[in-house]
Protein backbone atom coordinates (compact mmCIF):
# COMPACT_ATOMS: atom_id res chain seq x y z
CA UNK A 1 0.00 0.00 0.00
CA UNK A 2 1.24 3.30 -0.76
CA UNK A 3 0.05 7.06 0.64
CA UNK A 4 -1.53 10.31 -1.05
CA UNK A 5 -1.48 13.48 0.57
CA UNK A 6 -5.33 14.28 0.94
CA UNK A 7 -5.89 16.95 -1.29
CA UNK A 8 -4.47 20.68 0.38
CA UNK A 9 -3.63 19.17 3.45
CA UNK A 10 -0.20 17.03 4.97
CA UNK A 11 -2.75 14.39 5.98
CA UNK A 12 -1.56 11.23 4.43
CA UNK A 13 -4.28 8.58 3.24
CA UNK A 14 -3.55 4.87 1.96
CA UNK A 15 -4.46 5.23 -1.55
CA UNK A 16 -7.59 2.69 -1.00
CA UNK A 17 -10.04 3.84 1.66
CA UNK A 18 -12.26 1.01 3.39
CA UNK A 19 -16.08 2.19 2.82
CA UNK A 20 -17.94 0.70 5.75
CA UNK A 21 -21.24 0.85 4.66
CA UNK A 22 -22.04 -2.74 4.57
CA UNK A 23 -20.60 -3.21 8.19
CA UNK A 24 -23.72 -4.06 10.33
CA UNK A 25 -26.93 -6.43 8.90
CA UNK A 26 -29.38 -3.74 10.21
CA UNK A 27 -30.73 -3.05 6.26
CA UNK A 28 -31.51 -6.81 5.74
CA UNK A 29 -28.13 -7.26 3.95
CA UNK A 30 -24.83 -6.56 4.68
CA UNK A 31 -21.62 -8.35 6.87
CA UNK A 32 -21.76 -9.39 10.22
CA UNK A 33 -19.54 -8.13 12.72
CA UNK A 34 -17.13 -11.24 12.39
CA UNK A 35 -16.78 -10.88 8.42
CA UNK A 36 -16.96 -6.77 8.99
CA UNK A 37 -14.20 -7.42 11.43
CA UNK A 38 -12.31 -9.64 9.36
CA UNK A 39 -12.58 -6.84 6.30
CA UNK A 40 -11.33 -4.19 8.82
CA UNK A 41 -7.85 -6.66 10.09
CA UNK A 42 -7.43 -7.54 5.83
CA UNK A 43 -7.39 -3.65 5.26
CA UNK A 44 -5.08 -2.97 7.80
CA UNK A 45 -2.81 -5.31 7.19
CA UNK A 46 -2.79 -4.39 3.97
CA UNK A 47 -1.05 -1.37 5.26
CA UNK A 48 -4.87 0.54 4.71
CA UNK A 49 -5.64 3.55 7.26
CA UNK A 50 -7.88 5.53 5.74
CA UNK A 51 -11.41 4.34 6.97
CA UNK A 52 -15.12 6.14 5.56
CA UNK A 53 -18.23 5.44 7.34
CA UNK A 54 -21.16 7.45 8.11
CA UNK A 55 -24.00 8.40 10.98
CA UNK A 56 -27.07 6.70 8.57
CA UNK A 57 -25.25 3.62 7.75
CA UNK A 58 -26.47 0.44 9.00
CA UNK A 59 -28.83 2.72 11.02
CA UNK A 60 -25.50 3.77 13.38
CA UNK A 61 -24.20 0.10 13.79
CA UNK A 62 -21.33 1.02 10.84
CA UNK A 63 -19.82 3.63 12.85
CA UNK A 64 -20.22 1.48 16.03
CA UNK A 65 -18.49 -1.72 14.98
CA UNK A 66 -15.75 0.90 13.17
CA UNK A 67 -14.99 2.79 16.44
CA UNK A 68 -14.80 -0.85 18.00
CA UNK A 69 -12.52 -2.28 15.47
CA UNK A 70 -9.78 1.16 15.48
CA UNK A 71 -10.17 2.04 19.17
CA UNK A 72 -6.81 0.39 20.32
CA UNK A 73 -4.93 1.81 17.65
CA UNK A 74 -6.97 5.09 16.67
CA UNK A 75 -4.39 7.20 16.34
CA UNK A 76 -2.86 4.89 13.41
CA UNK A 77 -6.12 5.21 11.11
CA UNK A 78 -7.66 8.24 9.26
CA UNK A 79 -11.16 7.87 10.56
CA UNK A 80 -13.92 9.64 8.02
CA UNK A 81 -18.09 10.14 9.19
CA UNK A 82 -20.54 11.94 7.71
CA UNK A 83 -23.75 14.23 8.35
CA UNK A 84 -26.87 15.17 6.94
CA UNK A 85 -29.18 12.20 5.94
CA UNK A 86 -32.25 11.31 8.13
CA UNK A 87 -31.69 9.74 11.52
CA UNK A 88 -34.51 10.72 13.09
CA UNK A 89 -37.83 8.43 12.18
CA UNK A 90 -40.05 10.25 14.30
CA UNK A 91 -40.49 12.96 11.17
CA UNK A 92 -38.36 15.49 13.10
CA UNK A 93 -37.66 17.86 10.62
CA UNK A 94 -34.26 19.46 11.57
CA UNK A 95 -33.18 15.50 11.85
CA UNK A 96 -31.41 15.96 8.35
CA UNK A 97 -30.26 18.38 5.88
CA UNK A 98 -26.78 20.70 6.46
CA UNK A 99 -27.96 22.78 8.82
CA UNK A 100 -25.69 24.31 11.55
CA UNK A 101 -28.21 22.54 13.79
CA UNK A 102 -27.96 19.16 12.30
CA UNK A 103 -24.17 19.38 11.98
CA UNK A 104 -23.40 19.70 15.45
CA UNK A 105 -25.83 17.73 16.81
CA UNK A 106 -24.34 14.84 14.45
CA UNK A 107 -20.89 15.08 14.90
CA UNK A 108 -21.79 14.62 19.35
CA UNK A 109 -23.80 11.73 17.89
CA UNK A 110 -21.27 9.83 15.92
CA UNK A 111 -18.48 10.77 18.30
CA UNK A 112 -20.47 8.71 20.76
CA UNK A 113 -21.06 5.76 18.53
CA UNK A 114 -17.44 5.51 17.10
CA UNK A 115 -15.92 6.10 21.26
CA UNK A 116 -13.43 8.60 19.92
CA UNK A 117 -12.58 12.38 21.09
CA UNK A 118 -12.12 13.49 16.98
CA UNK A 119 -12.98 13.10 13.53
CA UNK A 120 -10.28 13.25 11.21
CA UNK A 121 -12.48 14.10 7.98
CA UNK A 122 -15.76 15.37 8.44
CA UNK A 123 -18.55 14.65 5.73
CA UNK A 124 -20.99 17.08 4.60
CA UNK A 125 -23.45 14.03 3.33
CA UNK A 126 -25.37 15.42 0.41
CA UNK A 127 -26.31 18.73 -0.80
CA UNK A 128 -29.66 19.76 0.80
CA UNK A 129 -30.40 22.69 -1.66
CA UNK A 130 -31.28 25.40 1.40
CA UNK A 131 -28.75 25.86 3.81
CA UNK A 132 -26.33 28.70 2.99
CA UNK A 133 -22.66 27.82 2.25
CA UNK A 134 -21.71 30.36 4.86
CA UNK A 135 -23.72 28.49 7.18
CA UNK A 136 -21.93 25.28 6.54
CA UNK A 137 -18.56 26.23 6.55
CA UNK A 138 -18.75 28.52 9.58
CA UNK A 139 -19.85 25.28 11.45
CA UNK A 140 -17.14 23.28 9.99
CA UNK A 141 -14.35 26.01 11.15
CA UNK A 142 -16.22 25.76 14.61
CA UNK A 143 -16.04 21.84 14.77
CA UNK A 144 -12.14 22.43 14.03
CA UNK A 145 -11.40 25.11 16.50
CA UNK A 146 -13.09 23.02 19.23
CA UNK A 147 -11.16 20.13 17.87
CA UNK A 148 -13.92 17.46 17.34
CA UNK A 149 -12.76 17.44 13.48
CA UNK A 150 -9.55 18.27 11.83
CA UNK A 151 -10.11 18.60 8.53
CA UNK A 152 -13.48 18.68 6.13
CA UNK A 153 -15.03 17.26 2.85
CA UNK A 154 -18.05 17.41 0.61
CA UNK A 155 -20.25 14.10 -0.92
CA UNK A 156 -22.65 14.50 -3.58
CA UNK A 157 -22.85 18.12 -4.33
CA UNK A 158 -22.50 20.02 -7.41
CA UNK A 159 -19.56 21.55 -8.43
CA UNK A 160 -20.75 25.27 -8.38
CA UNK A 161 -21.63 24.95 -5.14
CA UNK A 162 -18.14 23.59 -3.76
CA UNK A 163 -16.83 26.17 -5.53
CA UNK A 164 -18.95 28.77 -4.08
CA UNK A 165 -18.20 27.25 -0.71
CA UNK A 166 -14.54 26.35 -0.61
CA UNK A 167 -14.01 30.49 -2.10
CA UNK A 168 -15.72 31.38 0.63
CA UNK A 169 -13.78 29.76 3.04
CA UNK A 170 -10.94 30.71 1.85
CA UNK A 171 -11.83 34.51 1.76
CA UNK A 172 -12.63 34.36 5.46
CA UNK A 173 -10.10 32.25 7.06
CA UNK A 174 -12.41 29.29 7.27
CA UNK A 175 -11.60 25.24 6.86
CA UNK A 176 -11.77 24.57 3.38
CA UNK A 177 -13.01 21.49 2.09
CA UNK A 178 -10.18 19.43 0.85
CA UNK A 179 -12.29 15.78 -0.53
CA UNK A 180 -14.94 15.33 -2.32
CA UNK A 181 -17.08 12.09 -2.54
CA UNK A 182 -18.69 11.24 -5.78
CA UNK A 183 -19.76 8.76 -7.49
CA UNK A 184 -16.91 8.07 -10.45
CA UNK A 185 -15.73 5.23 -12.20
CA UNK A 186 -15.34 3.51 -16.22
CA UNK A 187 -19.19 3.20 -15.78
CA UNK A 188 -19.83 6.87 -14.73
CA UNK A 189 -17.54 9.43 -15.91
CA UNK A 190 -20.27 12.38 -16.63
CA UNK A 191 -18.39 14.12 -13.33
CA UNK A 192 -15.39 14.84 -15.72
CA UNK A 193 -17.67 17.58 -16.90
CA UNK A 194 -17.55 19.76 -13.90
CA UNK A 195 -16.76 17.62 -10.54
CA UNK A 196 -13.62 16.75 -11.61
CA UNK A 197 -11.63 19.45 -13.05
CA UNK A 198 -13.16 21.57 -10.20
CA UNK A 199 -11.48 19.45 -7.94
CA UNK A 200 -8.86 19.61 -9.72
CA UNK A 201 -8.36 23.47 -9.54
CA UNK A 202 -9.34 23.93 -5.73
CA UNK A 203 -6.44 20.85 -5.08
CA UNK A 204 -8.77 18.41 -3.46
CA UNK A 205 -9.10 14.82 -3.28
CA UNK A 206 -11.27 12.79 -4.74
CA UNK A 207 -12.72 10.14 -3.35
CA UNK A 208 -15.05 7.77 -5.81
CA UNK A 209 -17.90 5.41 -4.49
CA UNK A 210 -18.95 2.45 -6.45
CA UNK A 211 -15.71 2.34 -8.51
CA UNK A 212 -16.85 -0.88 -9.87
CA UNK A 213 -19.83 0.75 -11.38
CA UNK A 214 -22.20 -1.16 -9.06
CA UNK A 215 -20.73 -4.40 -9.76
CA UNK A 216 -20.45 -4.28 -13.59
CA UNK A 217 -16.73 -3.85 -13.89
CA UNK A 218 -16.26 -6.93 -11.95
CA UNK A 219 -16.22 -9.17 -14.91
CA UNK A 220 -19.66 -10.76 -14.04
CA UNK A 221 -22.00 -8.86 -16.86
CA UNK A 222 -20.97 -8.97 -20.51
CA UNK A 223 -22.23 -8.41 -24.09
CA UNK A 224 -25.25 -11.11 -24.84
CA UNK A 225 -25.12 -11.79 -20.90
CA UNK A 226 -29.07 -11.36 -19.52
CA UNK A 227 -28.01 -11.00 -15.98
CA UNK A 228 -29.05 -7.79 -14.30
CA UNK A 229 -27.85 -5.76 -11.52
CA UNK A 230 -29.97 -4.55 -8.17
CA UNK A 231 -30.43 -0.97 -10.22
CA UNK A 232 -32.43 -3.64 -13.32
CA UNK A 233 -31.26 -3.88 -17.16
CA UNK A 234 -27.86 -3.45 -18.23
CA UNK A 235 -27.32 -1.07 -21.21
CA UNK A 236 -25.03 -2.36 -24.31
CA UNK A 237 -23.00 0.65 -23.60
CA UNK A 238 -22.05 -0.21 -19.91
CA UNK A 239 -22.18 -4.49 -21.12
CA UNK A 240 -19.07 -2.82 -23.88
CA UNK A 241 -16.82 -1.08 -21.19
CA UNK A 242 -17.40 -4.63 -19.21
CA UNK A 243 -16.19 -5.86 -22.18
CA UNK A 244 -13.57 -3.84 -22.57
CA UNK A 245 -11.89 -4.48 -18.82
CA UNK A 246 -11.96 -8.42 -18.90
CA UNK A 247 -10.21 -7.64 -22.08
CA UNK A 248 -7.30 -5.84 -20.57
CA UNK A 249 -7.88 -8.58 -17.44
CA UNK A 250 -6.82 -11.30 -19.15
CA UNK A 251 -3.99 -9.48 -21.11
CA UNK A 252 -2.38 -8.97 -17.64
CA UNK A 253 -3.60 -11.79 -15.58
CA UNK A 254 -5.60 -9.24 -13.22
CA UNK A 255 -9.15 -9.53 -12.31
CA UNK A 256 -11.62 -6.94 -13.95
CA UNK A 257 -12.25 -5.61 -10.97
CA UNK A 258 -9.09 -4.66 -10.08
CA UNK A 259 -7.87 -3.20 -13.89
CA UNK A 260 -11.23 -0.92 -13.10
CA UNK A 261 -9.89 0.45 -10.15
CA UNK A 262 -6.08 0.74 -11.71
CA UNK A 263 -7.83 2.83 -14.20
CA UNK A 264 -9.47 5.02 -11.47
CA UNK A 265 -5.21 5.14 -10.05
CA UNK A 266 -4.28 6.30 -13.30
CA UNK A 267 -6.41 9.55 -13.37
CA UNK A 268 -4.96 12.94 -13.20
CA UNK A 269 -5.07 14.78 -9.65
CA UNK A 270 -5.59 12.67 -6.32
CA UNK A 271 -7.87 9.55 -6.76
CA UNK A 272 -8.85 7.26 -3.63
CA UNK A 273 -11.26 5.04 -4.12
CA UNK A 274 -13.76 4.22 -1.96
CA UNK A 275 -13.58 -0.58 -1.68
CA UNK A 276 -16.68 -2.05 0.12
CA UNK A 277 -17.93 -5.14 0.28
CA UNK A 278 -19.53 -7.89 2.23
CA UNK A 279 -16.98 -10.77 1.96
CA UNK A 280 -13.22 -10.35 2.86
CA UNK A 281 -12.67 -12.19 0.19
CA UNK A 282 -14.15 -9.91 -2.32
CA UNK A 283 -12.25 -7.20 -0.49
CA UNK A 284 -8.54 -8.88 -0.70
CA UNK A 285 -9.49 -9.55 -4.40
CA UNK A 286 -9.63 -5.39 -4.47
CA UNK A 287 -6.51 -4.73 -2.16
CA UNK A 288 -4.38 -6.53 -4.50
CA UNK A 289 -5.56 -3.57 -7.54
CA UNK A 290 -2.38 -1.50 -5.82
CA UNK A 291 -0.22 -4.15 -7.63
CA UNK A 292 -1.79 -3.66 -10.96
CA UNK A 293 0.04 -1.10 -13.69
CA UNK A 294 -1.93 -0.28 -16.54
CA UNK A 295 0.12 0.73 -20.24
CA UNK A 296 -0.61 4.07 -21.65
CA UNK A 297 -2.01 2.07 -24.53
CA UNK A 298 -4.61 0.03 -21.95
CA UNK A 299 -5.83 3.32 -20.17
CA UNK A 300 -6.11 4.85 -23.69
CA UNK A 301 -8.46 1.62 -25.03
CA UNK A 302 -10.57 1.62 -21.96
CA UNK A 303 -11.12 5.96 -22.20
CA UNK A 304 -11.99 5.11 -25.82
CA UNK A 305 -14.43 2.19 -24.56
CA UNK A 306 -16.29 4.27 -21.74
CA UNK A 307 -16.18 7.83 -23.02
CA UNK A 308 -18.44 10.72 -22.70
CA UNK A 309 -20.16 13.49 -24.34
CA UNK A 310 -18.38 16.41 -22.44
CA UNK A 311 -20.92 18.82 -23.65
CA UNK A 312 -21.08 22.23 -23.65
CA UNK A 313 -18.41 23.83 -22.62
CA UNK A 314 -15.96 21.19 -22.87
CA UNK A 315 -17.10 19.89 -26.31
CA UNK A 316 -17.24 23.59 -27.47
CA UNK A 317 -13.71 23.93 -25.72
CA UNK A 318 -12.27 21.05 -27.79
CA UNK A 319 -13.17 22.04 -31.02
CA UNK A 320 -10.96 23.44 -33.79
CA UNK A 321 -12.73 26.97 -33.81
CA UNK A 322 -11.74 27.49 -29.80
CA UNK A 323 -8.17 25.67 -30.99
CA UNK A 324 -7.68 28.54 -33.71
CA UNK A 325 -9.15 31.36 -32.01
CA UNK A 326 -7.96 30.93 -28.62
CA UNK A 327 -5.16 29.15 -28.75
CA UNK A 328 -3.81 30.26 -32.10
CA UNK A 329 -4.03 27.47 -33.65
CA UNK A 330 -1.50 25.62 -31.05
CA UNK A 331 -3.07 23.58 -28.59
CA UNK A 332 -1.76 20.88 -28.90
CA UNK A 333 2.50 22.41 -28.92
CA UNK A 334 1.33 24.30 -25.49
CA UNK A 335 2.77 22.31 -22.34
CA UNK A 336 -0.38 22.95 -19.68
CA UNK A 337 2.54 21.52 -16.93
CA UNK A 338 1.25 23.86 -13.80
CA UNK A 339 -1.72 24.91 -15.35
CA UNK A 340 -5.02 24.40 -12.60
CA UNK A 341 -7.26 23.25 -15.18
Amino acid sequence: MRYKLLGNSGLRVSQLCLGTMTFGEDWGWGASRDESKAMFDAFAAAGGNFIDTANVYTNGTSEKLVGEFIHSERDRFVLATKYSLNMDAKGNPNAAGNSRRNMMLSVEQSLRRLNTDYVDLYWMHIWDQSTPAEEVMRGFDDLVRQGKILYAGVSDTPAWWVAHANTLAHLRGWTPFVALQIEYSLIERTVERELIPMAQAYGMAVTPWAPLGGGILTGKYSSGDEKTTRGGKISEERRAIADAVVAVAKEIGAKPSQVALAWLFAQPGTVIPIVGATKSAQLIDNLASVDVKLTTDQVLRLDEASKIDLGFPGRFYAGDAVNRLAHGGMRSQIDWTGARL
